[in-house]
């Protein structure tokens, strides 16, 4: 029988696949109801525009999710602003034809949420078993993403955009994340209050109208502190959703 956590990587997975799909059925049938006439020519189009115009955008945004596998009672909720440059021309490449677009975000509120300060019992490989114990609780901090490299998926879509994408983050916490742990009876190790967070995903701009959207994505996050600390124990993988609001210029 399947543990929980080995069922939750599909469930991201298909989570993952679901927001793509209902991004691009969402262009599908938008392109078959939205034929264009004579008169629909006059009026701007949002998603043409932004391609053709090379736009910058920007906007604030929330951020949540879940860790998975050994730190799947990890929950994360941030916020902040976000902004990114279209800096290509469309480039044709099957189904993956679309533009480059670089951007960054900066998130002044980071938190986790994590299971409270508790005491395991430690078998070491050699020695005596000991009684450590492991910090938790809720951790703040702040979060810069200075590179996020962007590609915009061309659709026939008046208003929608999906797009996938890879990042890569740095997170600053007050205290050491995750929660130091006794490497031994009396001497406390841990990680870092430095951790980085490489990341990748997909999601969708949909247009409310020309130059505005609401959008969502799904990101799969790790956090590492790359061994800055005595101990690197990091989150493997989390899964996060993010949903913002952008003016595009």
């Amino acid at each position: 029988m399947l543990t929980r956590k080995e069922r939750m990587l599909p469930q991201i997975a298909k989570l993952f696949v679901w927001l793509l799909m209902a991004g691009t059925m969402m262009a599908a049938a938008e392109t078959s109801n939205g034929v264009a006439t004579s008169s629909d020519a006059a009026t701007v189009i949002p998603v043409a525009q932004v391609h053709q115009d090379k736009s910058w955008e920007y906007g604030p945004f929330i951020n949540g999710g879940t860790g998975v596998g050994n730190r799947s009672d990890f929950q994360f909720l941030s916020a902040g602003f976000q902004a990114g440059k279209i800096l290509t021309s469309v480039h044709h490449a099957g189904i993956l034809t679309g533009q480059f677009e670089l951007g960054a975000n900066i998130m002044p509120l980071w938190q986790a949420y994590t299971p409270s300060a508790h005491e395991v019992i430690i078998i070491p490989k050699s020695g005596t078993p000991y009684l450590a114990t492991i910090g938790g609780g809720t951790y703040r901090g702040v979060s810069l993403t200075p590179v996020i490299l962007r590609w915009n998926l061309l659709t026939r879509s008046r208003r929608v955009q999906p797009w996938i994408q890879a990042a890569g983050g740095l997170i600053y916490t007050t205290h050491k994340f995750p929660g130091v742990q006794e490497v031994q009876p009396g001497t406390p190790g841990g990680s870092s209050v430095w951790n980085f967070a490489p990341q990748g995903g997909g999601g969708f701009h949909y247009f409310i109208r020309p130059q505005r959207s609401i959008d969502v994505g799904v990101n799969g996050v790790h956090i590492s502190s790359a061994s800055l600390g005595d101990r690197n124990p990091g989150v493997n993988a989390s899964i996060q959703m993010q949903v913002g609001y952008t003016f595009w210029k």
